[in-house]
């Protein structure tokens, strides 16, 4: 499967699950963007994100913690 700037809920997920320590509420946007791009299955121009994007993916993640577990 690959990923890009517009799989947010699956980025979400996958960060959630590679990162199962983090409290994701200690989580910057500037972090999300390393993590996402380090990912194996990411394959999108760097150029595309911006902070709606970041924060999206913050928000599924968010959402997941509260409701996912």
């Amino acid at each position: 499967m690959t990923l890009n700037w517009e799989s947010t809920y699956a980025i979400a997920l996958e960060l959630r699950r590679q990162h199962p320590e983090v409290n994701i509420e200690d989580v910057s946007l500037q972090q999300i963007y390393q993590w996402t791009i380090q990912l194996s299955e990411f394959e999108d121009d760097l150029a595309l994100v911006n902070d709606d994007i970041l924060y999206a993916i913050y928000q599924d993640w968010f959402e997941e913690n509260i409701h996912g577990k």
